[in-house]
C-alpha cells in the first residue's frame, strides 16, 4: 500500500467513530428541514477550513437546501464526492449510535452517514494535496431516500472526471474489496382505486370494493416478477391501504409496488399491463418515480486495477440492486463508482449498523481510487 494512502486512512479512521456519533445523533428523516439543516451543520464543522460551503436548492420541494463543499486547487482534475444525510427513520424510531462488539449500531449508519464521514475525511486529506486537482466537490443531499422528481444537480457536474459515491461498501464472496459499478433502474408504481361504498352487511353488492380491485392489481404486478428474465425485472407489491370501517365496503385505496430492472423502459410494460377497472372499480395507475440504472463497469475497469495496485489488494467492480444518486451522474460522468462507504447491514431497519474496523479499510479503498483518478 502506498504510504500516503495508509497514513491518510489512519487519520480518517482515528476520527471516524466520534464523527459518526455526531452525525447519527441528528435525526434527519427525508423531508425534515430542521434535521437536514442540523446534519449539514455537522458536515460543515468536519470539513477542511479551505472548503467553500454553498447551499443549493434541493431536487424535492419543501426540503432544506442541499450542501456543496468545494476545494479548489492548481491542477486539472475535477472530482465529485457524493452522499446524502436523510434517512428513512422517523423521529420516534430514531436510535442514537452505540457500539455492540465490533459493530456500530444506529439510525442511518450504513445508509449512509458513515459514508458521509469517510467522504469528509477524504475531503480533508485532499485539502493537503491541492496541486493534484482543479476542483473537488462534496455534494450532500437531503432527499435521496424518497425523491420522486429528477436530480437537479446533474447538469452542474456534467463532464467532470469522476463521481465517487459513498453508499455502503461490501466484500466479494472471496473476501476482496468491492465497489458498485452497476445498479438497476428503480421505480415506484402507484395504483389508486375509485370504488363505491355500501354497508357490508345489509347491502354489500351495492358497493364496488376498492380493496379487492387493488388485490387484483397487486397480483397483476406480481405476475410480471421475473428476476432471471432478460430484463431482470423484480416487481413486488409492498404497501396497500384501503377501507375505514370493518362494516363498510371500501370505496377507495392505494397500492404501492417496488419495481427494479436493467432499463427504465421495462416499467412501462408493467404499467401497460394493469387493468383500468375491476368489477366496477376504476383504477388509476402511474409511476411516482423513475430512478435510472447505471453501468460504468467497462469504463472503470482499468481505473480499479490501477487503484488496486496503489492499495496493495484488488478492488472488484460489482452490481447492486438498490437505487443511488450515482445512477443520475453515470450518464454524464464516465467514471462513476459507488459503494465506497464502510461495510455494514440492516439498512432501513432498527438494527442498522456498520462494521467498525471497515471505517479504516474502506477509507483506504476510497483514497486509492481518488489517487488513481487524480493520476
Amino acid at each position: 500500500m502506498q504510504a500516503w494512502i495508509a497514513a491518510a486512512a489512519e487519520r480518517i479512521a482515528a476520527r471516524a467513530e466520534q464523527e459518526l456519533e455526531r452525525f447519527v445523533a441528528v435525526s434527519s428523516p427525508s423531508g425534515d428541514v430542521t434535521g437536514a439543516d442540523e446534519a449539514f451543520a455537522v458536515a460543515q464543522s468536519l470539513a477542511p477550513d479551505a472548503a467553500l460551503a454553498e447551499r443549493s436548492p434541493c431536487s424535492s420541494v419543501d426540503h432544506a437546501d442541499d450542501l456543496i463543499l468545494t476545494l479548489r486547487g492548481s491542477g486539472s482534475a475535477r472530482v465529485l464526492l457524493l452522499g446524502h444525510v436523510d434517512t428513512v427513520h422517523s423521529h420516534e424510531d430514531h436510535r442514537a449510535l452505540e457500539r455492540d462488539g465490533e459493530t456500530l449500531v444506529g439510525s442511518g449508519t450504513v445508509d449512509m452517514k458513515a459514508g458521509d464521514v469517510l467522504a469528509l475525511g477524504v475531503l480533508r486529506e485532499l485539502a493537503l494535496r491541492t496541486e493534484h486537482f482543479e476542483q473537488i466537490a462534496l455534494l450532500l443531499v437531503c432527499d435521496e431516500e424518497w425523491r420522486v422528481g429528477d436530480f437537479v444537480h446533474t447538469k452542474r457536474f456534467a463532464g467532470w472526471d469522476a463521481c465517487l459515491c459513498f453508499e455502503g461498501g461490501e466484500l466479494t464472496p472471496d473476501g476482496e474489496e468491492a465497489v458498485v459499478v452497476r445498479r438497476k433502474a428503480a421505480g415506484t408504481l402507484r395504483v389508486l382505486a375509485h370504488g363505491r361504498s355500501a354497508h357490508s352487511g345489509s347491502a354489500p353488492d351495492k358497493g364496488a370494493n376498492a380493496l379487492l380491485a387493488l388485490a387484483s392489481a397487486a397480483q397483476a404486478v406480481a405476475a410480471r416478477h421475473d428476476p432471471a428474465g432478460p430484463a431482470h425485472l423484480t416487481a413486488v407489491p409492498t404497501v396497500v391501504q384501503s377501507g375505514e370501517a370493518f362494516n363498510v365496503v371500501p370505496a377507495a385505496g392505494e397500492l404501492l409496488c417496488d419495481l427494479r430492472a436493467d432499463e427504465l423502459e421495462t416499467f412501462d410494460t408493467v404499467l401497460a399491463g394493469l387493468p383500468d377497472a375491476v368489477d366496477g372499480v376504476r383504477l388509476e395507475s402511474d409511476l411516482l418515480r423513475r430512478w435510472p440504472g447505471m453501468d460504468s463497469s467497462g469504463r472503470t475497469a482499468a481505473l480499479l486495477e490501477d487503484a488496486g495496485g496503489r492499495l496493495g489488494r484488488r478492488i472488484v467492480g460489482t452490481a447492486r440492486g438498490g437505487a443511488s444518486d450515482a445512477s443520475y451522474m453515470a450518464p454524464v460522468i464516465a467514471i462513476t463508482i459507488d459503494g465506497l462507504g464502510p461495510r455494514g447491514g440492516g439498512a432501513h431497519t432498527p438494527h442498522e449498523y456498520v462494521v467498525a474496523d471497515s471505517l479504516r479499510t474502506r477509507a483506504e479503498v476510497a483514497l486509492a481510487i481518488v489517487d488513481a483518478v487524480l493520476a
